[in-house]
């Protein structure tokens, strides 16, 4: 029997990114989990929402606040959070910012 797996050379590639604007590419979407590298502008925010999955946020370059329910925190490359579903959430880029999202399916 053969499994498949998903290989990525690297997470992302710098785009260019508009002044104003957030880029998203989604790199994988299986029945379990749907992986998404977002790239932000400074300044740009990605307002409060909520998922109906758990997911998991890793920053992977630039700064950012990270905005979870009632609690803030300053995030820099490296920071990763776990959040369970209906968890209300939000993104405000301090610096140009790279960030993966991964939404947990099953």
């Amino acid at each position: 029997m053969s499994q498949t797996f998903t290989y990525l050379e690297a997470l992302y590639q710098p785009l260019d990114l508009p002044s104003d604007g957030i880029l998203s590419r989604t790199l994988a979407d299986t029945e379990s989990l749907k992986l998404v590298v977002f790239q932000f502008a400074a300044g740009q925010v990605l307002s409060e929402h909520t998922a109906a999955v758990p997911a998991v946020i890793h920053i992977l370059s630039g700064e950012a606040t990270l905005t979870f329910g009632d609690e803030v925190r300053e995030a820099a490359a490296g920071a990763w959070a776990y959040m369970p579903a209906q968890l209300k959430h939000s993104v405000r880029a301090k610096t140009d910012l790279v960030m993966s999202l991964e939404m947990l399916k099953r």
